[in-house]
């Protein structure tokens, strides 16, 4: 036997036995186990392993590829088939935030990916027997499941497809069949399948199993399943960037100050028309914009800037709205202004609650369904002098007139 010996097998050189503990410290990656259990497995420290991985040696030169790149095909690593599928470096990835301590929509976050698909990941290829997730190993899990073709689990259990369809003409929703599978076939487990299970039914096989009445099978009353966004940054609004509601200076929040609007557009029948609402956070007062030739970014702005133009500068320190199309030359307005102008996040109303809770008060004027092009701009301000007259709770008593004509005679 040689003098360096490695797992009772002698070598001649020391560098024969360092290659071959090397050779075996891949296996054991390859095979599944995680990097800590395959550098002890083999008798070298973490750092030596990570420099094996990327193709060192111990002295620091590169001698070998890195482990990912040599390996690939033992890893059972093929080319990517859909950008939607996880691949081995984000599941290194993965394994090396989670053993930082990170949550799952941290790593999404960084992943650029939902939140769903970083937990449901995790659940589905964590080793069970040590409790750790193991990249390589969920990569070639992953893998072997891809293999196709593949019968449908709705298909292939017989009884379970027509107990499905028959439920969803019930309108009851894929949720309750899931449970009622339960309930109805205790010992058949067969039988018990996941809520995603009868989405993919609906969404993936509408054009076969499910095809007929799936439209309506569904609350939201779709037959494609619409795509979620994507953990990534959201794309731009506008041209010109917007500055986020949460950069609105603390003062704005706690209504301290005055000076603060929030705005917003009553449409009116079909989207064809439209007034703009703006209300002073602080005294809840309020400025209808008339817009009858339109309700584009550009007829706004410029109503905007006429009517917000007639304030005294200290009642004018930002306008708060949504990412609606028609506020995109906000910058124009901010200039002429000296305003600053701050955007809600999407889908988030409750973000301006004073001017969504005015806009529901002004229906009393201007229902739904009506053409709002056709009041003039007097009925505008005669409505809004009607709204600003009326005492409030929230300011003691007083109207929302009488406490703005005290902070312009203040200013």
């Amino acid at each position: 036997m040689g003098r360096w010996v490695f797992d009772g097998v002698g070598y001649a050189t020391r560098g024969e036995m360092c290659k071959a503990r090397r050779d075996r410290y891949v296996e054991l990656i390859a095979g599944g186990m995680n990097y800590t259990q395959a550098a002890r497995a083999v008798g070298v420290s973490k750092r030596t392993g990570k420099v094996w991985r990327n193709g060192g040696a111990s002295g620091g030169r590169r001698v070998q590829p890195s482990v990912v790149i040599r390996y690939a095909p033992v890893m059972h690593e093929s080319k990517t088939i859909s950008p939607r599928f996880l691949d081995l470096e984000s599941r290194i990835s993965i394994a090396d935030w989670r053993h930082a301590g990170m949550g799952v929509r941290e790593i999404a976050r960084r992943l650029g990916r939902p939140a769903s698909t970083v937990s449901r990941e995790l659940a589905r290829n964590t080793n069970p027997s040590t409790g750790e997730y193991e990249p390589n190993r969920a990569q070639r899990m992953s893998a072997g499941r891809r293999s196709r073709p593949k019968t449908a689990k709705v298909r292939a259990v017989p009884g379970l497809l027509d107990y499905i369809r028959r439920r969803l003409s019930d309108e009851w929703s894929p949720e309750q069949i899931m449970l009622r599978l339960r309930r109805d076939f205790p010992d058949n487990e067969a039988m018990h399948v996941c809520t995603e299970t009868i989405y993919q039914a609906i969404y993936v096989q509408a054009r076969g199993e499910l095809r007929r009445g799936v439209a309506g099978a569904l609350r939201s009353g779709r037959a494609m399943r619409r795509p979620r966004n994507d953990g990534s940054e959201r794309r731009p609004r506008f041209r010109e960037p917007m500055v986020m509601i949460s950069e609105r200076p603390a003062e704005a929040e706690d209504r301290a100050v005055p000076g603060h609007w929030e705005g917003d557009l009553i449409m009116g029948a079909n989207n064809r028309s439209a007034i703009g609402t703006l209300v002073e956070r602080s005294t809840r007062f309020l400025i209808l914009l008339h817009l009858p030739d339109g309700h584009d970014a550009e007829h706004v702005q410029r109503a905007i800037i006429d009517r917000m133009g007639e304030l005294p500068a200290v009642l004018r320190r930002s306008l708060t709205w949504d990412q609606g199309s028609e506020l995109a030359l906000h910058r124009r307005i901010s200039a002429s202004l000296d305003m600053d102008v701050f955007f809600c996040d999407p889908h988030s109303p409750w973000q301006r609650g004073t001017n969504e809770n005015t806009n529901g008060l002004l229906r009393q004027y201007f229902p739904k369904g009506a053409d709002l092009g056709g009041y003039s701009r007097a009925y505008l301000d005669m409505i809004a002098a009607k709204m600003n007259n009326r005492p409030r709770k929230t300011l003691d008593a007083r109207s929302p007139i009488e406490v703005m004509l005290d902070l312009i005679e203040a200013a």
